[in-house]
């Protein structure tokens, strides 16, 4: 297959052998699209063999894994960094815009929904791989998306410092690509109300069992005291203060407002790449040129560090507290606490 891939796009330099890729001085930059399992080690090598680091999220299974990443890092001198893509997507830079120019007054909440029924496997096939769906196998909703609400909150509205959430398989069995039913061990959806700096609350549902009835797979609202917007990867509408309509609620009477058309469409008045496209320029830039990439090993630890909260919080039923994370020396990362419950 991969073989394939290559001739396709015209690539003559591949290999299934990390360990002689790595050797090999031609190449500067290790770049880790492995599953969650696999990564940590691979990237551990990479730090070895002295090459700059970018890597999909989350970066390994564990906190203190993913902080041991980036002291390692740190202490080679390797340059790092971790996939942020949904901060490049036009939708959400659109948003970025508006909280930019002071459009939402003060920022009241962000409101949030993801998902889309994936197919259990049996009548038809399922869209993810059937790994997702199994802890064992580092699978699950909380460890995929959470370390993505990561960056999206921390950027646009503040750190996320609490979280309170519930994780659940609505999907108990699944089947897998050979057809064999297996037990669903790992979680389908998590429910969850975030806390941030600065007085903002957050509340995202993410699910891979829910049919979409909206514009995109995802939609943030965000609801300001001058202004509302509803952004989703590629679209953004607002309602700014002024036009606000003055809804009064009726139940002996059924509702004739076509609250939709009260929001406008943002136009699309730049030219949006890909964004994993655009912050692969971004990383190569800061590899090559010693531009700046915030997003590194110890952003992606902070991903890693509200996903074990999120789980924490749904085994125990407590709202749990992040504590601000910062580089360790090696062999302190287990030092550092991952979180503390409240109730």
């Amino acid at each position: 297959m991969l073989a394939e891939l290559a001739r396709k796009h015209d690539i003559a330099d591949y290999t299934t052998d990390l360990d002689s890729a790595l050797a090999d001085p031609r190449w500067e930059i290790y770049a880790d699209f492995l599953v969650t399992k696999a990564r940590a080690a691979a990237i551990r090598k990479a730090i070895a063999a002295g090459k700059a680091i970018y890597t999909e999220k989350p970066t390994a299974e564990s906190l203190h894994e993913a902080l041991e990443l980036a002291a390692l890092a740190r202490a080679a001198g390797v340059k790092n960094g971790v996939v942020h893509d949904k901060l490049y997507l036009p939708g959400l830079r659109k948003l970025a815009r508006l909280i930019d120019s002071g459009f939402f007054g003060r920022i009241l909440s962000v409101r949030g929904e993801f998902g889309y029924w994936v197919f259990e496997g049996d009548w038809q096939p399922g869209q993810r791989p059937s790994w997702n769906y199994r802890a064992e196998d580092g699978g699950g909703i909380v460890v995929d998306m959470f370390p993505h609400w990561s960056y999206v909150l921390e950027n646009l509205f503040g750190r996320v410092e609490s979280v309170y959430a519930r994780a659940v398989t609505h999907i108990p069995t699944r089947v897998d690509e050979a057809g064999r039913p297996y037990s669903a061990t790992a979680d389908d959806a998590a429910y969850a109300v975030f806390d941030l700096a600065g007085g903002v609350v957050a509340q995202l549902n993410s699910s891979w069992a829910v049919r979409v009835n909206r514009k995109e797979l995802v939609e943030f609202q965000v609801d300001g005291t001058h202004g509302s917007a509803v952004a989703g990867l590629f679209g953004c509408r607002i309602q700014p203060r002024n036009a606000t309509p003055k809804p009064v609620w009726n139940p002996d009477l059924p509702e004739s407002h076509d609250y939709a058309r009260d929001w406008m469409e943002i136009p699309d008045n730049d030219v949006f790449e890909n964004g994993f496209k655009s912050q692969w320029e971004e990383f190569v830039g800061h590899v090559v040129e010693g531009t700046a990439h915030p997003f590194d090993l110890l952003a992606g630890a902070r991903g890693v560090q509200l996903a074990e909260a999120g789980l924490e919080s749904s085994r125990t039923g407590a709202r749990v507290d992040l504590p601000e994370l910062t580089l360790p020396s090696l062999g302190a990362a287990a030092d550092q606490p991952a979180a503390a419950a409240t109730r």
